[in-house]
């Protein structure tokens, strides 16, 4: 039997947002079974602080995923943090942040990574639960094209092109397990270009971007002196993203997530999707590599 995962303690980290430019305080709690993933605004008093990370609280998917309840509560950027509580497996933990969008950190989830590895995870006496794709489940838009085929296991393909020399065509396949994560994903960071700086400034985003949280690149190639973590950290970057994304379903996903130039758009219809087809999935408990039915929760 596999059993849900929490943080053994508290963990805190500062930052600033990417977008936002803010500086915020972010605290990771340790959860009872069950609590799933939630923040707390705490820099919020006057009504409901609580944002649960589900598919459907997604809000904003413009070069981040944002989550919000029905207050109008939001988080934004939850993408990195939540690749990391992914791919190490944590299921129950209580997110307090002091403003409206995490720390974007160095632009990857690595931070979050060892973080978590600092101060462990302790195993509840609860069975972890996952969603086990039944049937292929694909949505298309704008030319990007993404869903789950059935399998054994957690699994992430993405491919992307770019027209510049740089990126070019690029693609990776992983299985997600808690050290695949966090040797070959958890480290790539995000990445964007010199030429459209400007004008995310000028819509109010990127105010926190600089060199030390992502990779820049001009019409040559990478400004950062430090060049490439690896040779396709742009894909490993766009694998992490959806692995976040796809966390937000609530569990695990027992199958293989397959996007052609993936976005957060395109990543959170692909669950909805998945999940709005009740015939396409189904709960089941997690034991070793097999696992076992178990009654269906929709609610």
């Amino acid at each position: 039997m596999i059993y849900r995962q929490t943080l053994a303690a508290p963990v805190v980290c500062a930052g600033v947002g990417l977008h936002s430019g803010e500086r915020v305080r972010l605290v990771m709690q340790p959860a009872p079974a069950g609590a799933g993933i939630v923040f707390i605004r705490s820099d919020i008093t006057d009504r409901d602080n609580r944002v649960e990370a589900r598919a459907d609280a997604v809000t904003g998917i413009r070069l981040g995923t944002t989550i919000a309840n029905g207050d109008g509560v939001s988080v934004a950027t939850v993408e990195h943090l939540m690749a990391a509580l992914a791919g190490i497996g944590v299921d129950d933990a209580i997110i307090d942040i002091d403003g409206p969008e995490l720390p974007v950190m160095d632009g990857s989830s690595a931070p979050f990574v060892e973080l978590i590895h600092n101060v462990g995870l302790v195993a509840h006496a609860a069975p972890r639960r996952a969603i086990q794709v039944l049937k292929p489940v694909m949505v298309e838009t704008e030319g990007r094209r993404a869903g789950f085929l059935p399998a054994l296991k957690p699994m992430i393909e993405v491919d992307i092109s770019f027209e510049h020399q740089a990126v070019g065509r690029q693609s990776c396949v992983f299985d997600v397990t808690p050290d695949i994560f966090a040797n070959d994903i958890a480290g790539a960071r995000t990445f964007g270009f010199q030429k459209d700086y400007d004008a995310l400034l000028a819509a109010g985003l990127a105010r926190g971007g600089s060199m030390d949280n992502a990779v820049v690149l001009d019409d040559t190639g990478v400004v950062n002196p430090e060049g490439l973590r690896y040779d396709d950290e742009f894909v490993r970057h766009k694998a992490l993203d959806a692995l976040g994304d796809l966390y937000l379903a609530g569990a695990p996903i027992l199958g293989r997530y397959s996007a052609s130039r993936p976005g957060h758009a395109i990543n959170n219809a692909a669950v909805r999707a998945l999940l709005d087809d009740t015939s396409a999935w189904k709960m089941v408990t997690m034991r070793g590599g097999a696992t076992q039915d178990i009654a269906l929760a929709n609610s």
